[in-house]
């Protein structure tokens, strides 16, 4: 088993800037086909929930970069979000890295574990399913906008006409 983080010892081991948190999807492993979640905060700390029953962990961005390297993973996807209550999140992670979770496949997961996070610091996203590689994926709205970004692109590329 490869690198997957350090238990927080104490309080203020680790900055937890909770005003803007990066739900970050990574790919699975051999039976999950549905990857892992992740929740990065501003200071680029990465926290998520690791076995079956136990703490959760931290990774600092070195200690990521490491964990996807030994555990042969690749990032999918991360998605930024504003918190309107980043002190409440922190106070919120703080008592999940000091506390036991006990993972339940598909519910109270690892996408529970960063919604929870999200709710407390008053933000809305939440997943329509605990699949990480789903419940990150692009909306329709979001994957029409790309799109027409991307017409718009090519037409003033191939004929000059001015965006509008």
């Amino acid at each position: 088993m490869g690198y997957d983080g350090e238990y927080m010892t104490h309080c203020g081991q680790v900055e937890m800037d909770c005003s803007i948190v990066s739900i970050v999807a990574v790919s699975g492993d051999f039976p999950n086909p549905c990857g892992h979640l992740l929740a990065m905060t501003r200071c680029q700390h990465y926290f998520h929930v690791a076995q079956f029953r136990g703490s959760p962990k931290f990774m600092t961005d070195a200690g990521y970069r490491r964990y996807l390297k030994e555990a042969g993973k690749s990032e999918i996807r991360r998605r930024p979000l504003s918190l309107p209550d980043p002190d409440g999140a922190k106070l919120y992670l703080e008592n999940l890295m000091a506390d036991t979770w006990t993972w339940g496949v598909i519910p109270n997961n690892c996408v529970a574990f960063v919604e929870e996070v999200i709710a407390a610091g008053g933000g809305t996203w939440s997943s329509y399913s605990n699949c990480p590689s789903l419940a990150t994926a692009d909306t329709i709205g979001e994957r029409a906008t790309r799109f027409l970004n991307q017409l718009e692109n090519e037409i003033y590329r191939q004929y000059g006409v001015p965006r509008f």
